[in-house]
C-alpha cells in the first residue's frame, strides 16, 4: 500500500504543538469514544498507554445568554431550574410528542426541524450554538437528514424526540456504540497528533509533500496515479484507489471519469475557521473555568463562536498557574473574521473574552491557526450529492471516496467511515483477485 500525502506531514487538520509548557491543538482537541472501533484502532497503533480521558469538570458546559455564561442543564430538575430558557420555552416542550412527523421526502434544514418540534428559543440558545461549535455552521443552512440523521431516525421510529429518548433507552443499553451525549471524551498525553503519527509510523510507503495530479484507468481496469513530489513526477499503478481528500480536490481528480460526482463534490461549501490558543496568568481570570468551555449563540451578536477551557479539559495541558484557552472564529456565521490578520484576530478574541471571563490582563501569548477551507457543510441536497458519489463508485470499480464530507465530520465518525471503507476495499481486492485467477 502506498499513501500519497500532499502536506508535509500526515494527519490533515490534526496537529499538536508545545509552547512555553503548554500543549495546543491546531485542529480537533479531542474525540468521543462512540464506538469500540476507536479503542481497537488505538490498541493497534500501540497508543493505549497514551490515552487520557477528559476531566470530570469537562462535563459542565456553558452557553452565553444575555452576557452571562449559563451552565447547560444536564438533568430534568436542572432544566426546569435553568435561566438558559424561559418558562414559555420549557412549557412549550409539552407539545413536542404531538408534533406530526415530516414528510418522508422532506429535506428540512436543522433550523426548520428544530422550530417545528422544539420551538424558536431552543433553536436560538441550544441548537444554533451547538451547530456553530461542531460544524462552524449555520442551522439555517444544514440538512438535518445529512448532518444529524439520528434525529430523523428517532422521529420516524417513535414520532417524537422525547418519546424516543424514553422508549429507546433499552435499545441504547444493548448497543455497543454510544451516543455522543454518553460517550467518554479522550485525547493523548502529547495531543491528538500522537495518534496520527503512530498510524503513519506503521505505513510501509508514505510519501509526504507529494500531490496527486491526475488519475486514469488502464486497459486492465487498474488505476494509474500521477503525482508530483520533491523528486519530480511519479506514477503508481493500483487495483484499488482511495481518494481521501477535501471535496474540491477529489472533484478535480475524478472529473474526467465521473462528471456528476465531480459537480456534486464541488458544490460542498467549506467555510474558513481560525482558532486562537491564548495563555493567561490564572490569577488574571475571575471565572472558575470549571467546565469544557462555552458556546456563543448567534443572537448574542458576538464575534467568536466559542471557547474551550483547554487547561481544564485535560490534565497537563498547561503549567500550574497558567490558563490555556482555545477560541474559534469565522465559520459560516462570520467567514470574514477568519480572514483577518493574525494580530487582529488575537486582539479581537481577547476583547471578546475579557468581559465574559473577567480577564484583567493581556494574554502572555496567543497563537492563531487558520484553515481557509475548514469543515464541510452538509447543506440541503447533500444526500443527493452523496448519491452521485455512490454512483461513481459503482460505475468505476476499484475507486473509493473517504473523507469527512461523507459519513460525519468528527474524528470518531471518520474512524468509523474508514473502517467500513477498508472492509469494502478488501472485498473488492478479493473479488478482483478471484476474477483474475479464473
Amino acid at each position: 500500500m502506498v499513501v500519497i500525502e500532499a502536506a508535509a506531514r500526515p494527519g490533515g487538520t490534526i496537529g499538536s504543538r508545545r509552547e512555553e509548557g503548554c500543549l495546543t491543538e491546531t485542529g480537533p482537541n479531542s474525540t468521543l469514544e462512540t464506538t469500540p472501533l476507536i479503542g481497537r484502532l488505538i490498541d493497534q497503533a500501540g497508543m493505549a498507554g497514551e490515552r487520557i480521558y477528559a476531566s470530570a469538570a469537562a462535563k459542565k458546559r456553558f452557553v452565553l445568554r444575555g452576557g452571562r455564561l449559563i451552565p447547560v442543564p444536564l438533568t430534568p430538575p436542572a432544566f426546569f431550574a435553568t435561566d438558559l430558557f424561559s418558562w414559555r420555552a420549557k412549557l412549550a416542550l409539552l407539545r413536542e410528542p404531538f408534533v406530526r412527523r415530516a414528510a418522508a421526502n422532506a429535506d428540512e434544514t436543522v433550523a426548520q426541524f428544530v422550530r417545528r418540534r422544539l420551538g424558536t428559543e431552543f433553536l436560538d440558545y441550544a441548537i444554533n450554538p451547538f451547530v456553530a461549535g461542531v460544524y462552524a455552521g449555520d442551522p439555517e443552512r444544514l440538512s438535518v437528514a445529512a448532518a444529524f440523521p439520528r434525529l430523523i431516525e428517532i422521529e420516524r421510529k417513535y414520532g417524537s424526540l422525547i418519546r424516543g429518548q424514553i422508549l429507546g433507552a433499552a435499545e441504547r443499553r444493548r448497543n455497543p456504540e454510544k451516543s455522543k451525549q454518553a460517550a467518554p471524551m479522550l485525547s493523548f498525553r502529547d495531543g491528538m497528533q500522537s495518534l496520527t503519527d503512530a498510524l503513519a509510523a506503521r505505513l510501509d510507503h508514505l510519501l509526504v509533500s507529494t500531490r496527486a495530479t491526475s488519475i486514469a484507468r488502464d486497459a486492465r481496469g487498474r488505476w494509474e496515479v500521477e503525482a508530483e513530489g520533491a523528486s519530480g513526477t511519479m506514477r503508481f499503478l493500483a487495483r484499488a484507489l482511495v481518494l481521501s481528500a477535501p471535496a474540491s480536490v477529489a472533484a478535480g481528480l475524478v472529473a474526467p471519469h465521473a462528471a456528476a460526482a465531480a459537480r456534486a463534490l464541488d458544490a460542498i461549501p467549506y467555510p474558513p475557521v481560525a482558532s486562537v490558543a491564548s495563555a493567561y496568568e490564572r490569577g488574571d481570570i475571575a471565572h472558575a473555568l470549571d467546565g469544557f468551555g462555552f458556546l456563543v449563540p448567534e443572537k448574542e451578536g458576538r464575534r467568536i463562536l466559542g471557547t474551550i477551557f483547554s487547561s481544564t479539559l485535560f490534565e497537563n495541558r498547561a503549567p500550574a498557574g497558567t490558563a490555556l484557552l482555545t477560541t474559534f472564529v469565522g465559520g459560516m456565521r462570520q467567514p470574514e473574521i477568519a480572514r483577518r490578520e493574525d494580530r487582529e484576530i488575537a486582539a479581537l478574541v481577547h476583547d471578546e473574552l475579557a468581559p465574559l471571563l473577567g480577564i484583567r490582563a493581556p494574554a502572555r501569548w496567543s497563537r492563531v491557526t487558520r484553515w481557509e477551507r475548514a469543515i464541510p457543510q452538509y447543506t440541503p441536497g447533500h444526500l443527493e450529492r452523496m448519491a452521485a458519489v455512490d454512483a461513481a463508485e459503482r460505475d468505476l470499480p476499484g475507486l473509493f471516496f473517504c473523507a469527512n464530507y461523507r459519513g460525519g465530520i468528527s474524528v470518531a465518525d471518520c474512524i468509523k467511515s474508514a473502517h467500513t471503507l477498508a472492509e469494502r476495499v478488501a472485498q473488492s481486492l478479493a473479488a478482483s483477485a478471484s476474477d483474475a485467477s479464473m
